[in-house]
């Protein structure tokens, strides 16, 4: 991705130099995510085009470095031939106050993204490509044998996401739950409500064949945007809860006016969880007296995830992938070659989740 709007063109590299610690991928595949798009549009800050995108991928292990043999996050030596993902950050400090005071790695002045802030001059730092070069230090979560790797991308960086978010929201048994957008994020988010127990969720959002997969994921309901107006939207979750709201409202479709919306979706003394506003796409205007402090609102702001997410996600996927058939998400894959189709696809909405499989 050589800058914003611009044609994605293809670059061949030579073949990575391993420093100690270091680890070379062949790239299995690589999740197409809304945050790509975000980057071709040119909506994230401080990107150092030219990149290689794709900050959410699997490869299998082709080689290590010289030295000794880097640890998975559970502390065991990993393998050559062994299938991995990796969480994407890269170079949090561990020094700083958000990493030892706050407990909010994400939050680290010092963090770096593969696939989103790390040059493609510097290498094949994005899994967009064949080989993906993992520099020493880089968190690493094996596959385990009984996963299929597209099972993961299916979900790909939506599920830790979710994850992060259903955590902080604190679904309890029985909670309607109420998920605005239907887009991977928000696919996961209606699947982690269930799994926490709730009595019933409904997905907010579109297109149409989004709202499919919600529905053929458990959904209790869908409510589509084309065709409802907020007001409407509103009557039917009170309809739906006996006036009160829904107990949790998660939000992940990105849209600054969702905010004030979802806050009124959610029940007095209920729980708001936003995590799908990554970029600054403009403000929102909520009233303070009846949005948030009358009803004794929690709103709560949720911003990437960490290792542990990743972990917790391969696991998830794994135990219930009898339960939820996730390769069905996947709505195509593309070469390389048609990576700038894939792009536009997702931009479009044509498609729930797409995967580069180089």
């Amino acid at each position: 991705m050589t800058g914003p709007g611009e044609p994605l063109a293809l670059r061949t590299f030579p073949p990575p130099e391993l420093e100690p610690g270091a680890i070379l991928l062949t790239t299995l595949g690589s999740e197409v995510c809304g945050t790509d798009v975000h980057l071709w549009r040119g909506q994230l800050a401080g990107v150092p085009y030219p990149i290689v995108p794709g900050h959410v991928s699997v490869g299998r292990i082709a080689a290590f470095g010289p030295g000794e043999v880097p640890r998975d996050v559970s502390g065991v030596p990993l393998h050559v031939g062994q299938v991995v993902t990796f969480l994407d950050v890269h170079g949090t400090c561990g020094r700083c106050w958000y990493c030892t005071v706050g407990h909010a790695t994400t939050r680290c002045p010092s963090r770096r993204v593969y696939g989103v802030t790390m040059s493609a001059d510097d290498g094949l730092l994005g899994g967009w490509a064949e080989q993906i070069h993992l520099k020493p230090g880089v968190h690493v979560v094996p596959l385990p044998d009984s996963l299929d790797w597209r099972a993961f991308l299916a979900g790909g960086c939506g599920m830790p996401t979710a994850l992060h978010a259903a955590t902080l929201a604190e679904i309890a048994f029985g909670d309607t739950v109420v998920v605005q957008g239907a887009g991977p994020v928000g696919l996961c988010a209606a699947v982690l409500a269930q799994l926490r127990g709730a009595g019933s969720v409904i997905v907010v959002g579109g297109p149409v064949v989004r709202l499919a997969a919600a529905t053929a994921f458990g959904a209790d309901a869908v409510i589509d945007i084309a065709s409802t107006t907020p007001e409407e939207r509103l009557a039917m979750i009170r309809d739906a809860t006996g006036g009160r709201g829904a107990d949790v409202t998660i939000e992940a479709t990105g849209v600054p006016s969702a905010v004030p919306e979802g806050m009124r979706l959610t029940r007095d003394a209920g729980r708001y969880v936003v995590v799908g506003q990554y970029t600054d796409v403009g403000s929102a205007t909520i009233n303070p007296h009846l949005d948030l402090n009358q009803k004794h609102l929690d709103v709560r702001g949720c911003w990437g995830s960490d290792a542990g997410h990743v972990h917790r996600a391969v696991r998830v996927v794994d135990r219930y992938a009898r339960q939820f058939p996730w390769t069905d998400l996947i709505s195509a894959e593309y070469a390389l070659a048609d990576a700038q189709t894939a792009l536009e696809d997702v931009a479009a909405q044509r498609v729930v989740k797409a995967l580069i499989v180089p």
